[in-house]
């Protein structure tokens, strides 16, 4: 199966419906290479002080940092776009209420790395054995740089939301995301991928932004990378996408049964006055 590919004027249940059939798909240059820039010039000081993972998973030299939202304001624009947040509600929402952001990060493949552990991003709830049904789970992964199959573009296996779980695919089973700089790659937390091997002499970088559920625990604690005097500044859609909310009817309150939203109010109160 090849991956499915849609134009930036694409709806977001033409981007919901490739999801459920191929497991991902890849809208081309849905955001401007400017913007791209842009995020890229403000996360680059915290993308050089961040150190190389420490295992295979993560990847010896390859750098994750986290913290975007706080980190850069631009940023924002790719987290809380129209055509992936509707793609991610319409597929998670068949099992659950509401969503929220599960994580933030840019993945930026250093040259000469090997290939990433093929795996299912599900797999973070301690492999837990959702139905097979179930998708409580959209990953993003946009591309910064170009991406090449030469300098590590994600690899996915079509199809492989269907397959049994706890499987361990070979490299040579997947297939490249390539896709040049402002598109993104869509993708359930039940696909089987991973990041390629970088064979240039140059880094491969992608913004990875997921979403989840919102009765799962998030991979990235938005409270402490995003705390309420940060999140008070932010658009409030955004920060209840982060979880600024509640989940569901008692999901997510704080105090005496008070909406996290009070909370930021109280904040944009001091900063005001």
């Amino acid at each position: 199966m090849e991956i499915p590919r849609l134009e930036k004027s694409s709806s977001s249940l033409e981007v919901a419906q490739a999801l459920k059939e191929a497991g991902c798909v890849v809208i081309e240059r849905l955001v401007p290479e400017e913007l791209m820039r842009q995020i890229g010039s403000e996360l680059r000081p915290f993308i050089h002080s961040t150190p190389f993972g420490p295992d295979s998973f993560t990847g010896k030299k390859t750098k994750r940092t986290g913290s975007l939202i706080a980190r850069s304001n631009s940023f924002h624009e790719l987290a809380s776009h129209p055509t992936v947040v509707g793609a991610a509600r319409d597929v998670i929402c068949q099992t659950a209420t509401t969503i929220q952001i599960h994580l933030t990060q840019v993945i930026e493949i250093g040259p000469g790395s090997d290939a990433q552990p093929i795996h299912r991003d599900q797999w973070a709830w301690d492999s837990f054995p959702f139905p097979q049904d179930w998708e409580v789970e959209v990953s993003t992964m946009w591309a910064l740089s170009h991406f090449t199959e030469e300098n590590g573009a994600t690899r996915v296996i079509p199809g492989s939301h269907l397959w049994k779980d706890e499987l361990r695919p070979s490299f040579e089973e997947t297939t490249p995301a390539i896709m040049p700089s402002g598109s993104v790659l869509l993708y359930t937390g039940s696909l089987y991928h991973g990041g390629g091997k970088n064979l240039t002499a140059d880094s491969r970088t992608g913004v990875n932004v997921d979403y989840s559920a919102s009765f799962l625990r998030q991979e990235e604690n938005q409270y402490l990378s995003c705390p309420p005097e940060v999140a008070a500044q932010i658009d409030p859609d955004l920060a209840k996408l982060i979880g600024y909310s509640r989940g569901s009817y008692a999901l997510g309150y704080f105090g005496d049964l008070q909406d996290p939203m009070e909370t930021l109010d109280t904040f944009k109160d001091k900063s005001s006055g």
